[in-house]
């Protein structure tokens, strides 16, 4: 089989810095290189940053095929896929939103201590969700992770459209000020020391689902994203085509773990619910 070819990164630079909460930092990304970068309509746009690894020495100009040809597998760049919370093609700038758990994982701990200036590479943005406007009402559940592509999607509902959209967060500091020009009615969930996701499946079960045909963003870590995928799919019996639903994490792996296992995973869930849709 012929290798895929390497998709080109792009390089900016940090142009600002906000703390938007205890745990949540935004990282505004611009410069020169953004220009003639280009994205669709979706609300879940998202890129793969690269972060170089310590004490590894790359060529410069920083070419990813280069270094994928030159350099051995554990001294390559780490990936990391984060949602736009927003692309701002007239600056042109990028809004990248980081959970921030102290000195844990590489992504976050690199956003806490970012300054004006530094580099980011990245591949993208990729994306496949957009609020549909015919639809008769909207869905929007997710943690932190989700979040941004949330934030995002109410943005960009249609005037007037019915949305409701949970989001759970650590607790109360957690919560942000979110903009939309539907009638979007917002709960915010805190876990509070409980389980990622328990508040959040609780809340979306518990909820009267309103008439008309709904259309369905449910992204987060995977566990709580399989349940309410099982009550949607199966216990309501909503058709794909209603539905955007993806583990964006899942609790005791990285990211490089997750994805390598995130295929299998999806498939066993997909053969399980379509049995019991059956």
């Amino acid at each position: 089989m012929a290798n895929r070819p390497v998709r080109a990164a792009t390089i900016g630079e940090v142009t600002r810095v906000e703390q938007l909460t205890p745990h949540m930092i935004r990282i505004v990304v611009g410069g020169a290189g953004l220009t003639g970068l280009t994205a669709g309509a979706c609300t879940d746009h998202y890129v793969k940053i690269l972060f170089p690894q310590a004490g590894v020495a790359y060529p410069e100009p920083f070419d990813l095929a280069v270094i994928r040809e030159t350099l051995p597998r554990d001294q390559q760049p780490l990936v990391r896929t984060y949602t736009v919370r927003r692309w701002r093609p007239e600056v042109p700038e990028l809004w990248l939103d980081f959970v921030v758990h102290g000195d844990e994982g590489i992504a976050g701990p690199w956003a806490a201590a970012a300054q004006v200036g530094d580099p980011v590479r990245f591949m993208g943005p990729g994306g496949g969700y957009a609020p549909n406007p015919d639809a008769g009402w909207h869905l929007l559940a997710g943690d932190e992770s989700a979040l941004p592509a949330i934030a995002a999607a109410l943005e960009g509902m249609p005037a007037g459209a019915t949305v409701r959209a949970f989001i759970e967060v650590e607790d109360v500091a957690e919560e942000q000020k979110l903009e939309s020009p539907a009638a979007a009615e917002i709960t915010w969930l805190h876990r509070d020391g409980r389980p990622v996701g328990e508040a959040l499946v609780e809340a979306v079960r518990g909820f009267d689902f309103p008439a008309g045909e709904v259309h369905a963003f449910v992204h987060g870590e995977a566990a709580f994203v399989k349940d309410l995928r099982a009550l949607l799919r199966v216990e309501r019996g909503l058709p794909m085509s209603q539905l955007s639903i993806s583990g964006y994490w899942r609790r005791g792996l990285n990211e490089d773990g997750w994805q390598s296992a995130k295929r299998e995973w999806n498939q066993q869930v997909e053969s399980e619910q379509e049995a019991a849709v059956r």
